[in-house]
């Protein structure tokens, strides 16, 4: 059992562990006193003290603690953390108070591997960047960014490819599919599901350069829905950063919250994990509310709610050093 200092008493580790063991193993407290070479009078003093209201507090927040990181199988960081207990208790605890916690706790969220790869291709067209890193939209279907990413079938000498669409207004995936092959038709069967599910949409459509999307097959659909293309630069992977951040979202957390053995199972798993992170995996941006909540907000209004992106410190250094 780990041991949490949430009071301010010198043994309060050793009266934690003396009570833990007697109740739960019934071993003598008199023994485990000397033992520890403390009074039995001092740990019951202990024992039958009156807690104060903090330190019960404390005790109640790490208690939630323990409950969200076993409930969303430790995919939450400390903000996180912060942000869905008070969302869902109705509290305002800090975010530096749970972090205390978190670390006493030894709590912490999934640790994501950086990886960089930049693929070549010989594109038979290709589009300026029209969305130029401007991530924010006032209503549902302004902007969609695309792209294809792929999963490793544990134990089979095999992989599956995700192609998806993300509005850049809730960062709702308007469509996905799932392929074993990374082709034109994963791409225009991702894109027709999206126009299915959205047929008066006419978003900016933003990419990288890869081959399904340069091709001309690819962009004549767009012109035929009268839809104007925007593509990334080259080796700039942050031309289309939403996209990647929610790559990195799934493949952090969705091994965490699910089984994956075989390439059934790491379907599901995908399947499962996009319907969590879509309607019930609440950001804070969007003041705790999901993807899903959002756009039928958005959709049931005369004036779409606006939510401003909140500006992150360390992507304003990185363009103040990179894009110039």
């Amino acid at each position: 059992r780990k041991d949490v200092r949430l009071g301010k008493l010198r043994y309060e580790s050793k009266f934690m562990a003396i009570k833990f063991f007697a109740e739960t193993k019934h071993w003598s407290i008199n023994w485990m006193c000397k033992q520890l070479e403390i009074s039995r009078s001092a740990y019951y003093k202990w024992l039958h003290r009156e807690v104060p209201g903090q330190e019960l507090e404390n005790i109640n927040l790490a208690e939630l603690i323990k409950e969200y990181d076993e409930r969303f199988k430790h995919i939450l960081g400390y903000r996180r953390m912060t942000s869905w207990i008070n969302h869902f208790n109705h509290t305002n605890y800090s975010k530096k108070r749970v972090h205390r916690i978190m670390k006493k706790l030894g709590i912490h969220s999934v640790i994501r591997k950086k990886k960089k790869k930049y693929a070549s291709s010989a594109p038979e067209t290709v589009a300026e960047n029209r969305l130029g890193r401007d991530f924010y939209a006032i209503t549902p279907n302004e902007k969609w960014v695309t792209d294809v990413t792929e999963f490793k079938v544990p134990g089979e000498n095999k992989k599956l490819y995700l192609s998806a669409i993300l509005d850049l207004y809730d960062r709702y995936p308007v469509a996905y599919i799932i392929s074993t092959r990374n082709n034109n038709k994963l791409v225009f069967r991702t894109f027709d599901k999206a126009l299915a599910a959205n047929p008066k949409a006419k978003p900016l459509f933003h990419s990288d350069r890869g081959f399904q999307y340069t091709s001309k097959v690819f962009q004549r659909k767009l012109t035929e829905h009268e839809i104007e293309q925007s593509m990334s630069r080259v080796g700039h992977c942050i031309d289309n950063g939403p996209i990647e951040g929610f790559w990195g979202i799934i493949k952090s957390e969705m091994y965490q919250m699910y089984e994956i053995t075989d390439e059934e199972s790491l379907r599901n798993a995908i399947h499962n994990y996009i319907r969590f992170y879509s309607e019930e995996r609440s950001q804070d941006r969007y003041h705790c509310k999901t993807p899903l909540e959002v756009r039928r907000e958005a959709f049931s209004a005369d004036h779409p709610a606006e939510y401003k992106i909140p500006q992150n410190k360390r992507i304003e250094k990185y363009k103040e050093k990179w894009c110039a």
